[in-house]
């Protein structure tokens, strides 16, 4: 194979990933604000952590691994990234259970189950 198509098919692949890193960042903001209560909206927090800077990161590290404009360099970038993303993911999740914990300990926030009654609706009562 070619290098060139291989750079070139790297730098695609990595713009796709930026992408959908992109799309998670949109569907976690919209998540926050339609989301009832503060442990609901933790998992959109988490969302938007993981799929919107672990995917683009590593985006960005195929990015940098196929473009030929940073000579030698670009491995240095794309490792960087990737350890980044690696961080990332490892530490936000063991972040979100932190706060949660934290939280449901000192009673900051009202923890009750939330779930879906269409007849509740339909009367104008409130579910959640």
């Amino acid at each position: 194979m070619d290098t060139e198509l291989i750079n070139w098919t790297l730098v695609v692949v990595g713009q796709i990933l930026v992408a959908v890193g992109v799309f998670c960042d949109f569907v976690a903001a919209l998540l926050m604000i339609r989301f009832p209560n503060f442990y609901v909206r933790l998992h959109a927090l988490t969302i938007g952590s993981i799929g919107g800077a672990v995917v683009p990161a590593i985006g960005a590290a195929l990015i940098a691994a196929g473009s030929p404009f940073l000579g030698m360099y670009r491995w240095f970038l794309a490792g960087g990234a990737l350890v980044t993303a690696l961080f990332i993911f490892i530490l936000g999740g063991a972040g979100a259970h932190a706060i949660a914990r934290a939280t449901y300990r000192a009673k900051a926030a009202e923890y009750r189950p939330c779930y879906v009654d269409q007849l509740a609706e339909d009367r104008g009562e409130v579910g959640c």
